[in-house]
Parts: C-alpha cells; sequence; structure tokens
C-alpha cells in the first residue's frame, strides 16, 4: 500500500523518444536509389514514347516496358544514362530475331530510339519503293482498312505526312485515319506498319546493302516518319546498321497511355487522360498472325 503523501520524478517530455539517426536514413536512401539502377540496368526499365515513328504499333504518350537480359549486356546497359565509352562486345550476347522491337543508342545520339530489327549479320536489304526487299526476295505486305488513331495532344495528326488523313467519324470524334499495311518476315514474323505512298528517296528507296557481322539493321513501322538505318545521321538517322553493342533492350508490353492531357496539379487528370484499351498489350513478335 503506497504512502498517500508519496512523490515521483518528473520525467521530461519526449526524454524517451531516440533522436533520428540521419546517417542511416541516407544510408538506406543510397541502397534503395542502387537498388532500382540495378534493376534498370540489368532487369527491366521503363520507357515513355516520345514521337510518332512507331506508328500504328506504338504511339506517343506509351509507356512501356524494356527488358534488358534478352540480349545480353554492353556498354549502353547501366542506366539510366550512356555514361561509358564504345566498348567492342556483349556479356551473355544474343542477337534479336527479327521483327523485335528494341531500344538503342544511336552512334551519333545520346538519346535513346526504339525500332524494329528488320535484318540480321549477313542479310542483304534494299528497299525499293517503299517496299523491303530481303536477301533479293520483297517482304510481303498486305493492305489492310486504315489504322484509326484517335486524336489528341499527344497525336495531333498535324505532321506534314499525317495532316491530310484527318477524319470526323460518325461518333464526332476526331481521328487520323492512317493507311496501314501488314507485313511478314521470312521467320514468319508479323506487324502492322503506316505507308502514305511513294516518294521518290530516302526512306522509300535504299541501295542493296550487306548487314556487317555484329550489326542490325532496324526501321519504324511508320515508314515515312521514322528516322531509322535508311536515314544519314546528318538527318537524325541511324546511318545504316547499327552495331548490336547499341541495342539496350527488348519492348515487351505496354502498361499504360496518356494522350497528352495530364496537369502535374491536378491528380484527377492523371487518372481522366489514360487511353483506354491499350494497357498490356503485347509488343512481342506476332507469328503467322
Amino acid at each position: 500500500m503506497s504512502e498517500p503523501n508519496a512523490t515521483f520524478p518528473a520525467t521530461k517530455k519526449g526524454a524517451d523518444k531516440p533522436a533520428t539517426d540521419w546517417v542511416a536514413e541516407v544510408k538506406s536512401f543510397a541502397w534503395l536509389i542502387l537498388a532500382v539502377l540495378a534493376v534498370w540496368s540489368f532487369v527491366a526499365k521503363p520507357f515513355y514514347i516520345p514521337s510518332e515513328s512507331m506508328m500504328p504499333t506504338l504511339i506517343k504518350g506509351d509507356r512501356l516496358v524494356v527488358t534488358k537480359y534478352p540480349y545480353g549486356y554492353s556498354y549502353v546497359s547501366p542506366a539510366p544514362f550512356h555514361l561509358l565509352p564504345f566498348i567492342h562486345g556483349r556479356l551473355f550476347g544474343r542477337m534479336p530475331q527479327r521483327g523485335d522491337v528494341v531500344i538503342l543508342k544511336p552512334p551519333a545520339e545520346d538519346s535513346d530510339y526504339i525500332k524494329r530489327v528488320v535484318a540480321l549479320p549477313g542479310d542483304r536489304i534494299e528497299v525499293r519503293q517503299g517496299v523491303i526487299i530481303l536477301n533479293g526476295v520483297p517482304v510481303p505486305r498486305v493492305r489492310l482498312a486504315p489504322a484509326m488513331i484517335p486524336i489528341d495532344a499527344n497525336v495531333p495528326c498535324a505532321t506534314l505526312a499525317e495532316a491530310g488523313f484527318r477524319k470526323t467519324e460518325a461518333d464526332g470524334k476526331d481521328y487520323c485515319e492512317l493507311p496501314r499495311y501488314r507485313e511478314t518476315l521470312p521467320n514468319g514474323v508479323s506487324y502492322d506498319t503506316i505507308d502514305d505512298g511513294y516518294n521518290p528517296g530516302i526512306p522509300d528507296d535504299y541501295p542493296e546493302i550487306t548487314v556487317p557481322d555484329g550489326h542490325v539493321f532496324l526501321m519504324g513501322d511508320n515508314r515515312d516518319e521514322s528516322a531509322d538505318s535508311r536515314v544519314p545521321e546528318a538527318n537524325m538517322g541511324l546511318g545504316g546498321p547499327v552495331p548490336w553493342e547499341n541495342l539496350g533492350g527488348r519492348a515487351e508490353f505496354i502498361t499504360f497511355s496518356y494522350d497528352g492531357s495530364t496537369q502535374y496539379w491536378n491528380p484527377i487528370s492523371w487518372f481522366t487522360a489514360l487511353r483506354h484499351g491499350r494497357a498490356g498489350t503485347s509488343l512481342r513478335p506476332q507469328h503467322g498472325r
């Protein structure tokens, strides 16, 4: 039984609260950053489509996942910046398949491009009046119904090649109604391309070359608006076949897509700007489609 007049020592408010260990906090944050960079460098990383060069497969505003390991690792693998000089060879290197969609570092640029592999080492490739001639054989292509791409802030359908294809449908919405062809490569991979007709000269005509060892020939699916292997470096193109060391990874699938109406200060727009029906779309080659 306690005594009625007993007193207890006063405790200082907050005296038991431990002090923040800022050194440990900084170390934890640094390890987190290193872990993210390791995943981006060796496993997978996100990628944003900034242009029209891969329509109709990919449109500006698409976000996708790129895996880093399918072709092994090279000097461009460390993410997120291209800091290393050109180094020959790849660790665990494997050549891509014809039809793979890949990201790459252009020989004369530090930004990433995204294109499709259409020819491998030893292939003879020519483009004649817009048709790929691979090892002396024209790549089959079939005209399909036009690609109806909704017009929005990211796809305004306003470039010189696109402006003439604007159309308002019965639903009252505006679309970019683009001429679409399905190509099928010798390995059976099919994909859709955009081609608004023959325009003499590059990129619709490209003289025959043989792809050198350790190189790949790349083209965008939007044949009239792609700075790819057909286009000189002086015009922001790839200037011919690209060393396989410059491949950074393989595009796998679309995670989500924005129409360009997002406002950073308005969280509601992060949801209203989402394009429906694009999430989960596979970018792997389709055989016999």
